[in-house]
């Protein structure tokens, strides 16, 4: 027993396209045979979408079109395209609000698939195209998915170059301050190894001379040391952040 189609059951299309369908879509591409010639797209995609959407185009001897979307007719593939044309509008529209390196990469997320889904439907109506050569309409559907697929590339690109630039730019700004961090850490260091003999030797050895104000004004200074020692170090901090 025959599975049930995924065309609709009042299109009289060859029974070839129903036993090629199975339950789902599946990839997009174009069917003729004896005249009839059935378009099977995909909806603009969606980052998280793990399905397609497939939508039917199907064109009888005659000429006249049928579609499962935007109420049929021969302007169901034009609005079809124009669906595209306005994610892509939509994404644009991102591109020149992102700031940061995540904004690109969520970006680049978005157009990947929808990217890949306007290659193929190009290749799918070029293909069309070549199985009715005299339909000018098809011509016309051909030469907009030509135009969706390129600009959606430039997009892609553009996003692509923006996020290479941000991340190269973050880069540049970690390697100045690395080296700075470093100039610092070595300017400490000679501060370090010219003090370090005296200290060792006075810690040793001792080296307290007797002032006379270790017993008069106690309090005093303690606290003249410390002021002194605040503000060598507040000269110290200003030498070794020099430059930065």
């Amino acid at each position: 027993m025959a599975g049930k189609s995924v065309l609709p059951p009042l299109w009289n299309v060859p029974q070839e396209f129903r036993n090629r369908l199975g339950e789902q879509a599946g990839r997009q591409r174009a069917m003729h045979r004896d005249g009839h010639l059935l378009l099977v797209l995909h909806g603009p995609p969606q980052p998280e979408d793990v399905r397609r959407d497939g939508r039917f185009f199907w064109r009888a001897p005659d000429g006249a079109w049928n579609a499962t979307v935007f109420r049929g007719g021969a302007n169901a593939i034009r609005m079809h395209l124009e669906e595209f044309a306005e994610r892509l509008e939509e994404y644009d529209e991102r591109l020149e609000q992102a700031s940061s390196a995540e904004d690109y990469f969520r970006l680049l997320q978005s157009l990947a698939p929808l990217c890949r889904s306007a290659r193929h439907m190009h290749h799918t109506l070029q293909e069309a195209r070549k199985t009715c050569p005299d339909d000018r309409d098809l011509i016309i559907f051909r030469d907009r998915a030509y135009e969706i697929e390129r600009s959606a590339e430039l997009l892609y690109d553009e996003a692509k170059n923006a996020l290479d630039f941000a991340v190269a730019k973050r880069a540049e700004e970690q390697t100045g301050y690395s080296l700075r961090m470093a100039l610092s850490t070595h300017r400490l260091n000679l501060l370090a190894a010219f003090f370090f003999p005296i200290a060792t030797l006075s810690a040793l050895f001792g080296a307290n001379l007797k002032s006379g104000l270790e017993e008069a004004c106690a309090p005093l200074p303690f606290v003249g040391v410390l002021c002194a020692g605040l503000l060598l170090g507040a000269v110290l901090k200003s030498f070794v952040t020099r430059g930065q």
